[in-house]
């Protein structure tokens, strides 16, 4: 199973944590999986060439592991352009949970530290 964290502070997404394979099927073969990665690796790309933040990034496939953060310090611009992208893949990775609920598990939760 995959699990996906989203941490927010108010309206705000200060991080994504992606951990796990889905499991739907064999490496290579994992459309799940696939489509997962699809989904939160296009939004990783926004942020550094859309949004142009330097956000923190780690990512570990064999593991199936990524964690992205958005900094504080970025102007309002940047933190509105970062929660538009990704809110939109949030928004895919519910559809996609909706159709395979045994594979992947979302989390959405406050941060009252950032």
């Amino acid at each position: 199973m995959t699990t996906i964290c989203v941490v927010k502070k108010g309206e705000n997404i200060i991080s994504i944590e992606v951990s796990g394979h889905t499991g739907y099927d064999v490496d290579g073969e994992d459309i799940v999986c696939a489509g997962l990665s699809c989904i939160v690796q296009t939004a990783v790309l926004g942020i550094f060439q859309i949004a142009q933040v330097s956000a923190t990034y780690q990512i570990d496939e064999d593991k199936g592991y990524l964690f992205l953060s958005i900094p504080e310090n970025i102007s309002d611009r940047e933190r509105d352009i970062c929660n538009i992208i990704l809110n939109t893949a949030i928004l895919g990775v519910d559809d996609l949970r909706n159709g395979y609920s045994d594979f992947i598990e979302l989390e959405v939760k406050e941060d009252d530290v950032y």
